[in-house]
């Protein structure tokens, strides 16, 4: 048996080997399926947790954590699992990560089949888990930038120190859009649009997989989360959405599709359900649309114990045995099933009883090990430690600082009020941002919910630091609240009057998916109330918003000066706001959100025209506070002579639009220049306004640049009522700043 075990795999290893062709190497690989056993192929279908095979140290800080060889024995050469993933709530060294992770793989090279376990992680914005990592800005502070090159570095910086920690495997990017403010994981988004998500997903997912996945420097991304997951109905997380199929595929699929087109090899199940089928349950999703017509060649993975879920949570499976049919049935190619080896048993059992096809398995098996041989585990599932030079390196801080100061949106500057002097102005900094890389942060950092200050490094700058530090130790802190109390407003109001300025740093506690759920888009009462008591000094406010999503401020917006939208700007974040506040950078973020106004005023910038319309009942849903792409900078920048190339298209063209931006101020800086289309009248409702290219430029004082954009009349499509793309012919306004022009598509010649 033993001889027979190693035959398989030198002939697998020499097959692959001589592969030339992706085809030669897809039947190598179905040759190794072919010699599984059944038991085998169920555990590469199995993905356990790291305390699973661990000495039960996983959630305490106080221990260190020790694999577990007896345990560790029976997850991989009894239940022949082939995926473990991290759960532990703190962060390990490098070194632990190798060692862990070491042994894991050195277990795997024990088995009959020496099939490598594929590790995974969440590292959202960086090594969320490694000590000494760079923590990139969240998603949503990235999507400001509107530059899809700070995403890919992002993307590069984070799979190389992933890898430098021996994972290959990152459960990012999300690729949900943020079109519903309450949800709690808003900020893990691109925000609303999905040419904007796609671009910045896109250029993310280049990021991490680079052009060679086997590359020790890179590692496979997960899409998240397959689809539909971040419309919840009632605004919580993991409760049900409901969406007609045509706003599915015309918005929320956009940029799953486009990112399985450039090459992404798994996707994660959303944890939902969608008009009452859930994620793990749809076939139509996961089967029809996924992997027959996007031609998905990885494999899906479930979320958070989500199989198990369609019978405690969902009910549509009366016993766990059943939900693991109607999942595997309906496409889930590996479970997340923490601490539960029961999936094993009962897949085999289904097998067995002819409830589960054999060939789903296979199919599911070949995938896994597609995605395992494309990242070179097969080869070297572990580099050399010491290859990883620039982990935590200052060309990385760098890097993320360039993100960070590019994603920085001022979205009000009252009489010019910014940038401040660094001389002979007194300045207080308060509030519950104002002195913690914490709410800078977010969650996904050291830990799940990101709470924990006491993982945050010590050679990173707070904003309060960073601001002391650029006025040689002048300003003032004073906490003002916590997110729900009291620490010393009067004590801030009494110092607030002997400032020139105060800068007040609002903050939301940090948190993710349930645990982040909210009730009221406001702040907490009493952050506002701090605002409120310091305005009534009458000295100039400057606010800061450290948001993982757009916190109402319609009671304090105008007592403020400037309000500068902070998001999650990650460790570089401090730094960055004191050098926007002085002048040392000029901001260039624009807003990749509608900022409402109110609660029940929830609209996004792509509304219907219907949503406009003022009657004697004075109906208006349009009051958002900041508009979509809306950001100020220290300078002023103006366009002109918008130009189309001719005023007639058919259906194969592409349409040319030219602008002239000026930079009219005095100082040099960024624009974003977007392109929106409109489409003006459609079989299905038209939106106001589409946006449908944009391009990030520099210019100095009184320079001139032309910008101009080619986008397909294919791409001004949209789904009609049976769930095709089409374009209609007729008129159409292209509109770039205050410039606007009209053109016109005509049937495609026969």
């Amino acid at each position: 048996m033993r001889s027979s075990s190693v035959f398989i795999v030198l002939l697998f290893c020499t097959i692959l080997a001589l592969s030339q062709t992706i085809d030669e190497q897809k039947k190598a690989i179905n040759l190794l399926v072919s010699k599984m056993t059944l038991e085998e192929k169920v555990g590469q279908m199995t993905q356990l947790t790291l305390d699973y095979v661990c000495k039960g140290a996983a959630f305490d800080d106080h221990k260190e954590m020790f694999i577990d060889p007896a345990r560790l024995d029976s997850a991989v050469r009894i239940h022949h699992v082939g995926s473990i993933l991290n759960t532990g709530t703190y962060t390990l060294s490098r070194n632990k990560w190798y060692e862990l992770i070491t042994q894991i793989q050195n277990k795997a090279q024990t088995t009959r089949l020496k099939i490598p376990i594929i590790y995974g992680v969440d590292g959202i914005h960086g090594a969320t888990y490694t000590q000494g990592s760079t923590l990139m800005p969240q998603q949503l502070a990235l999507a400001a930038t509107w530059e899809p090159n700070l995403a890919e570095q992002a993307g590069t910086i984070t799979a190389y120190e992933l890898r430098a920690s021996a994972i290959p495997w990152n459960f990012s990017p999300v690729l949900d859009l943020g079109r519903q403010p309450l949800w709690s994981r808003f900020f893990e988004t691109f925000g609303e649009d999905p040419l904007l998500a796609s671009a910045m997903g896109n250029a993310m997912l280049k990021g991490y997989q680079g052009n060679d996945l086997s590359s020790p420097d890179r590692v496979v991304a997960c899409l998240k989360h397959f689809v539909g997951y971040s419309l919840p109905f009632s605004g919580k997380d993991r409760t049900p959405v409901l969406m007609p199929e045509r706003l599915l595929r015309e918005y929320y699929l956009v940029p799953f599709a486009q990112a399985i087109q450039q090459g992404a090899l798994t996707v994660m199940v959303h944890s939902g359900e969608i008009n009452g089928t859930p994620g793990h349950a749809n076939y139509h999703l996961l089967t029809e649309i996924l992997k027959d017509e996007l031609k998905f060649e990885g494999f899906a993975v479930t979320d958070w114990e989500d199989i198990k879920y369609l019978h405690t949570v969902h009910k549509v499976a009366p016993s766990y045995k059943d939900a693991v049919a109607i999942a595997i049935n309906a496409g889930i190619d590996m479970s997340m099933v923490p601490s539960d080896i029961q999936f094993c048993k009962y897949l085999i059992e289904l097998v067995k009883e002819g409830r589960v096809a054999i060939s789903r398995i296979d199919d599911a098996v070949s995938r896994i090990l597609w995605v395992k041989y494309k990242l070179g585990l097969f080869t070297k599932s572990i580099h050399d430690f010491n290859d990883y030079k620039k982990f935590g390196s200052e060309e990385f801080a760098k890097l993320n600082y360039n993100a960070a100061v590019e994603s920085i949106t001022l979205l009000k500057n009252e009489s010019q009020i910014l940038p401040l002097n660094k001389t002979n102005q007194k300045v207080l900094v308060t509030g519950v941002a104002s002195n913690s890389l914490t709410p800078l942060n977010g969650a996904w950092t050291h830990t799940w919910q990101g709470r924990e200050s006491k993982y945050n490094p010590k050679n990173k700058k707070t904003i309060f630091q960073a601001i002391n530090d650029k006025i040689g130790n002048k300003a003032v802190w004073i906490e003002g609240t916590s997110y729900d109390q009291d620490i010393n407003t009067e004590k801030t109001v009494e110092e607030a009057k002997k400032s020139d300025i105060v800068v007040i740093c609002l903050g939301e506690y940090p948190g993710t998916e349930k645990p982040a759920d909210i009730e009221d888009l406001n702040f907490d009462k009493i952050q506002l109330e701090l605002v409120k008591r310091i305005a009534a000094t009458g000295k100039p406010i400057v606010l800061v918003l450290a948001e993982a999503r757009p916190r109402l401020i319609t009671e304090i917006e105008p007592l403020a000066k400037a309000i500068i939208m902070a998001y999650l700007l990650g460790n570089e974040g401090g730094t960055a706001l004191a050098d926007i506040l002085f002048g040392e950078a000029n901001p260039s973020g624009k807003l990749p959100f509608t900022y409402p106004k109110y609660t029940g005023a929830l609209t996004t910038y792509d509304h219907k025209f219907s949503e406009t319309r003022d009657t004697k009942f004075g109906f208006d849903a349009i009051k958002h506070q900041f508009p979509f792409g809306h950001g100020l900078s220290y300078t002023q920048f103006t366009t002109a002579n918008l130009t189309i190339d001719k005023t007639s298209f058919n259906l194969l063209d592409s349409v040319t639009v030219s602008v002239d931006v000026k930079n009219i101020g005095a100082k040099s800086g960024k624009e974003v220049v977007q392109l929106y289309i409109r489409d003006e009248f459609a079989s299905i409702t038209p939106s106001i306004k589409r946006l449908r290219a944009f391009k990030k430029i520099f210019l100095h004082p009184n320079e001139t640049q032309k910008v101009t954009f080619k986008v397909a009349i294919k791409d001004l499509g949209f789904v009609n009522y049976y769930n095709q793309w089409i374009v209609e012919p007729g008129d159409f306004t292209a509109m770039i700043g205050n410039e606007q022009k009209g053109f016109v598509v005509v049937q495609s010649p026969k």
